[in-house]
């Protein structure tokens, strides 16, 4: 068994994986543009933004119409046998220069959109714009009559002008690629990104590196084929699948930034929400009834209104804590070795416990005007030492020990 057909088994399954699941990569090409979308659309003077979708369309585009079923559809509804051919390569053609647009918006970004960047932006358009036209040029002076859906490339690796129009889409597509993937590994390697950004960063990385690879196998098949040799499998089973797998990478790299930052952002609402859970729960007790539940509440309205809440009930009850119980059990806390920030918070539990107990007729232990601003701001942390009775419950007693006769809930 010679090389070829050794390679054909794996190479043949991703291909056949391919052919049936080609949809796989459009739809989450697809999803990523849906959840960009939004953005896009808001802040559409964004030059960055705008590259993003335009990129992510082509390429859903591109996988729409790659697809040999489409291939032959759209060869049908023209009556123009391979005209698919220009088509699809245009489409990857404009995916290029819109790659080289992101570069460029990237690199000068929104605030530092300068006259060379408009022109480089310009001159990416006009050339990649350039190259479509030529396509077609080249495509129209081609002889091609037997409809090829999955092999074209090498079908007519040999036929003028269908050679030249070949080899200028994969040129085309290789340089775009090329400098895409060095300035993407360049940003990687920047200081100070965002962890859900680097990880997007490397996907697209990836995706790109799976890009060059696919380039490799096309342009050597077709090489192959000018010597004589034939290298079909490939092109017809090694690059469809480098390019499915291309994709998911370049999707996931888009996708995982916005949704990691988002599921993110909603994680610590909704853990800064149940942390503030115990306190929320004593001044329940105090106030007697708690916040109204809203169904469509968001985490963020859910977490305001527990906040506004807990500081509304908490207010009266710090203007009469005692503060000198409070000063004694900073002391109790720190001798007990708790550090400092956690000593705070457990003496402002013990001086709200206090005045809890007391009931609304306390007068603080003849303190007057406490400042309560410490103790609004700091609820995260009154409420995070409540988690623990036992701590606040030992503070308590030394602090109480010297001989105050308020007595220790248990």
């Amino acid at each position: 068994m010679d090389v070829a057909d050794a390679a054909r088994g794996p190479a043949s399954f991703l291909s056949e994986f391919y052919t049936s699941f080609w949809w796989v990569p459009a739809a989450v090409l697809a999803a990523a543009l849906a959840i960009k979308l939004p953005t896009i659309i808001r802040l559409w003077t964004d030059p960055l933004l705008r590259a993003v979708g335009g990129l992510l369309l082509l390429a859903c585009a591109v996988f729409v119409f790659v697809a040999p079923s489409t291939i032959a559809w759209v060869n049908r509804v023209t009556g123009v046998p391979n005209i698919s051919a220009p088509w699809v390569y245009s489409l990857l053609t404009a995916f290029c220069g819109s790659c080289l647009v992101l570069i460029i918006a990237w690199r000068d970004g929104l605030s530092e959109r300068s006259a060379a960047s408009r022109r480089a932006t310009r001159r990416v358009l006009s050339a990649y714009g350039g190259v479509i036209v030529l396509l077609w040029v080249l495509f129209a002076l081609a002889d091609v009559p037997v409809e090829r859906t999955r092999d074209l490339d090498t079908y007519y690796a040999n036929t003028p002008f269908m050679r030249e129009e070949i080899l200028l889409y994969l040129l085309a597509h290789t340089t775009a690629v090329l400098i895409t993937s060095k300035l993407i590994w360049n940003w990687i390697r920047t200081d100070g990104l965002d962890a859900w950004l680097r990880w997007g960063l490397k996907f697209l990385g990836v995706g790109y590196a799976l890009n060059l690879a696919f380039d490799a196998a096309k342009l050597t098949a077709v090489a192959a084929r000018w010597t004589g040799n034939d290298l079909d499998w490939l092109s017809l089973n090694v690059a469809p699948a480098l390019a499915c797998l291309s994709a998911v990478s370049i999707a996931v790299g888009f996708i995982l930034p916005h949704a990691g930052q988002y599921l993110h952002e909603r994680w610590r609402l909704r853990l800064a929400h149940h942390r503030l859970r115990p306190l929320y729960l004593l001044m329940r007790s105090v106030h007697g009834s708690g916040v109204p539940f809203v169904l469509r509440a968001s985490p963020e309205l859910r977490l305001t209104r527990r906040e506004t809440f807990i500081r509304d009930v908490l207010l009266p009850l710090a203007r009469r804590t005692d503060e000198r119980l409070r000063a004694r059990a900073y002391d109790a806390a720190l001798g007990l070795g708790f550090p400092p920030e956690r000593a705070k918070a457990l003496a402002a539990a013990v001086a709200i416990l206090d005045a809890v107990d007391a009931g609304p007729g306390a007068d603080g232990g003849g303190a007057h005007d406490p400042d309560t601003t410490d103790l609004l701001r700091e609820i995260g942390a009154l409420s995070r030492v409540l988690r623990h009775p036992e701590d606040v419950r030992e503070v308590r007693v030394r602090a109480l020990a010297p001989g105050d006769t308020v007595a220790v809930t248990e």
